[in-house]
């Protein structure tokens, strides 16, 4: 699996706008055959960083990036960030999420 965080430094007055924004292309990735999950957070720490926690079957991801809505995304996200957003990507040797071992609720 691909397994990719982003962080995205939104301007302030994003902030608010930022989900509605990011919305159509969400949903449309969720739609992707090879798309696992594709999950926004925003810190608790500071308003104006969302993270994006997403993860593709391997040969998904060229089909995402080549994608209509990912280049709509590329286009309209700019305007509303502070700085180019910070990516880990990584080929990881899972293929979904497993349970915490050092945890277990009953």
């Amino acid at each position: 699996m691909i397994f990719i965080v982003v962080k995205f430094t939104v301007k302030p007055d994003w902030s608010d706008r930022w989900i509605d924004l990011t919305r159509s292309f969400t949903e449309a990735t969720r739609q992707e055959s090879g798309n696992l999950w594709f999950d926004w957070s925003q810190s608790v720490e500071n308003p104006h960083e969302f993270v994006l926690i997403e993860a593709f079957k391997d040969d998904a991801a060229e089909s995402h990036v080549t994608s209509a809505h990912f280049a709509a995304a590329m286009a309209t996200m700019p305007q509303a960030l502070v700085k180019t957003p910070e990516i880990i990507s990584e080929r990881i040797a899972a293929d979904g999420w497993g349970l915490m071992g050092e945890m277990t609720v009953s």
